[in-house]
């Protein structure tokens, strides 16, 4: 039935028969969930919240949301205090 549908944002599985636990994590696609709970995984700032597909894309909350709506910007500069041969391409005796 999960699978007929689009991907859930959230998926509440309960039972007490840990191959079916472990099945369900590995193979099916979610949001997020709960294994015999509902809702608590939202209210868990460590873990992050968010969808797949039509049910939204991303994560976020905690650090993790911190972490998507920021962008981390690199940059780099040369000291020219001494040369590193990997950064200029083999040349020699192509010319």
């Amino acid at each position: 039935i999960i699978r007929s549908r689009e991907k859930p944002l959230a998926l509440y599985l309960f039972t007490k028969d840990k191959n079916l636990e472990t099945w369900v994590v590995n193979n099916l696609l979610y949001g997020g969930g709960c294994i015999n709970d509902t809702v608590m995984h939202v209210a868990n700032c460590h873990l992050p919240f968010g969808g797949v597909g039509a049910s939204g894309m991303g994560s976020y909350h905690g650090k993790k949301g911190f972490e998507t709506f920021s962008h981390a910007k690199s940059i780099l500069k040369q000291t020219f205090a001494f040369e590193v041969p990997v950064r200029y391409a083999p040349y020699k005796n192509k010319l």
